[in-house]
C-alpha cells in the first residue's frame, strides 16, 4: 500500500505552453510525454463506488499496472488516500492479488471478479518533472488527452503535484509558486469522477444550495470548524466548475461560497483570532473584487487571485493553520463539544435576526441583506444536531425573506418577515424549551 498525496489543478488550454515553459525553469529531472491508457471498472450495481473504491488498469509502453484506490480525504483538490498498485503482465484484472486489507469484509467478494466490467477510459499524454522542494521529492505531471464513456467525452488538461517522498507541506509550498501565474484552478473533480459522471449519462450539472451541515454527534468545536470550512470550499469548487461551463447563476453561488468562508471564520472568531486568517481573508477580498469586476469567467476563474485564495484555504485546513494562534484558553474551548457551542450561538444569531427585523423597514431592507446572509449561513452551520425538517422549516422563512428582499417583492417581504420572527426555536437552551 502507498499513501497517495497529490494536488490537482485544471489548466486553461491557452496557458499550456506558458506553463510548460515555466516548469522547464524549475531545477529538476524532465521526462518526455508518455501515452497512458487507463480503463476503469465497476459493477452493474456500483459496488465499488458505494464502498468508495476505484479500480483501474493502466497501460504505458507495453507495461500494465492494476490499481485500487480506497477511501481517503479530499480537501480542495488535495487528495490523500491509500492506493494499492500491482504490476500485471497483460491488461486483465487479477483481483485475487490484492491483499485482504483492501476489501471491506477482509476478503475478496466471491462474485466480484465476474461482475466488474469496463465502465470508462482515459487516454492522455503525461509529461513529468521531478523536482525537490524543501526536503521533499515531488512529481509534477502535465496530462493532456480525454476521458471517454460510450458516446460521451471530455478533454483532460490537468496538472498534478504528487508527493513521492517527504512532507505534504512542501507540495503546498511548491503550488503557491505555481499559482502566481494565471491559467490554473484547483480542481477537486478527478479524471475518474468525470468518467463516472459521463458513464452515468452526462446529466447537466445543477446548482446546489448550501444545506444544513451535519457533523458527528460528539464532534469537537474544532471538528465543527473544519467541517464548515470544507463545506464552503466544496461549494466554491463545485460552482466554479459550473461557472466555467457557463451554467446560469453559478457565479453568484461561487460568491456565496466565498462569503460562507468569511462567515465561518466570523462564527468561530471568539476562539480563533482574526490574525490567524488575516492572509486568507486578504486573498478572499482580492478574489471577490476581481469576480465582481467586468472580467470574463475564464479570467476570474483561472486568475492567480482565485487560485491563491483557494490554495490558502486548503492549506489552512490541511495544516490546521489556526492552531499556532491559540492560547491555552482557546485550546480548551476549541476542544469542547460542538453541539454545546451550537446551542449558544443559535440563540445569539436568532436574537440578532429577530431584533433586526422586529418591525417593517420600509425601503431599508436592502441595507440588512449582508447581516441576514451572515446569520442564515451561521444557522446552516450550527443546526445539524437537531431535527432536520423542523430546522429546515425555521430556516426557510429567513431564506424566503432574503429572496424576497433581493427580488424586491414587497408583499412577500412582509409575509416572510412576520413568519420568521414568530417562529419558536427548535434548539435546546433557547429559553423556550
Amino acid at each position: 500500500m502507498a499513501q497517495e498525496i497529490e494536488l490537482k489543478f485544471i489548466v486553461e488550454k491557452d496557458s499550456v505552453d506558458a506553463l510548460r515553459q515555466h516548469l522547464h525553469t524549475l531545477s529538476g529531472e524532465h521526462h518526455a510525454p508518455v501515452q497512458l491508457l487507463n480503463i476503469y471498472y465497476e459493477t452493474p450495481d456500483n459496488w465499488l463506488r458505494r464502498h468508495d473504491m476505484g479500480l483501474r488498469i493502466r497501460g504505458a509502453s507495453g507495461r500494465y499496472e492494476m490499481t485500487m484506490k480506497i477511501a481517503g480525504r479530499v480537501v480542495g483538490g488535495l487528495h490523500q488516500r491509500p492506493e494499492y498498485n500491482i504490476d500485471i503482465s497483460k491488461p486483465e484484472l487479477e483481483l485475487e492479488r490484492f491483499p485482504a486489507e483492501v476489501w471491506p469484509e477482509g476478503e475478496l467478494p466471491s462474485a466480484l471478479a465476474e461482475q466488474v466490467q469496463p465502465l470508462f477510459s482515459t487516454d492522455f499524454w503525461r509529461e513529468k518533472w521531478l523536482v525537490t522542494e524543501g526536503k521533499s521529492r515531488i512529481e509534477i505531471a502535465l496530462d493532456l488527452g480525454e476521458v471517454k464513456a460510450g458516446e460521451f467525452q471530455e478533454p483532460i488538461c490537468e496538472l498534478e503535484l504528487e508527493l513521492l517522498d517527504g512532507d505534504a507541506n512542501d507540495v503546498l509550498k511548491l503550488a503557491r509558486r505555481l499559482v502566481s501565474q494565471s491559467g490554473l484552478r484547483q480542481g477537486s473533480l478527478s479524471k475518474a469522477a468525470r468518467g463516472y459522471h459521463l458513464a452515468a449519462g452526462n446529466a447537466p450539472r445543477v446548482l446546489k444550495e448550501t444545506t444544513i451541515l451535519h457533523v458527528a454527534p460528539k464532534a469537537s468545536v474544532e471538528q465543527g470548524l473544519e467541517a464548515a470550512l470544507e463545506l464552503a470550499l466544496s461549494q466554491w469548487q463545485y460552482h466554479e466548475e459550473l461557472w466555467v461551463r457557463n451554467v446560469k447563476n453559478a457565479k453568484s453561488h461561487v460568491l456565496a461560497a466565498i462569503a460562507l468562508v468569511r462567515h465561518t471564520l466570523a462564527l468561530f472568531g471568539g476562539i480563533v483570532p482574526r490574525k490567524a486568517s488575516a492572509h486568507l481573508r486578504d486573498l478572499l477580498t482580492q478574489t471577490e473584487t476581481l469576480m465582481l469586476s467586468d472580467v470574463s469567467a475564464q479570467t476570474a476563474i483561472y486568475s492567480p487571485q482565485a487560485a491563491s485564495a483557494k490554495l490558502a484555504l486548503t492549506e489552512f485546513l490541511v495544516t490546521r493553520g489556526w492552531r499556532a494562534f491559540l492560547d491555552a484558553k482557546a485550546e480548551a474551548k476549541i476542544a469542547e463539544n460542538f453541539k454545546r457551542f451550537a446551542d449558544i450561538h443559535l440563540s445569539r444569531h436568532a436574537a440578532e435576526l429577530k431584533s433586526t427585523f422586529a418591525y417593517p423597514l420600509g425601503d431599508k431592507y436592502g441595507d440588512q441583506l449582508p447581516r441576514l446572509s451572515r446569520n442564515i449561513d451561521s444557522m446552516l452551520l450550527l443546526s445539524g444536531a437537531y431535527d432536520g425538517p423542523q430546522a429546515q422549516a425555521w430556516l426557510e422563512n429567513w431564506q424566503g425573506l432574503k429572496h424576497a428582499i433581493e427580488t424586491r417583492q414587497h408583499i412577500e417581504v412582509e409575509h416572510f418577515r412576520n413568519e420568521a420572527i414568530s417562529q419558536d426555536p427548535y434548539w435546546l437552551h433557547s429559553g423556550k424549551r
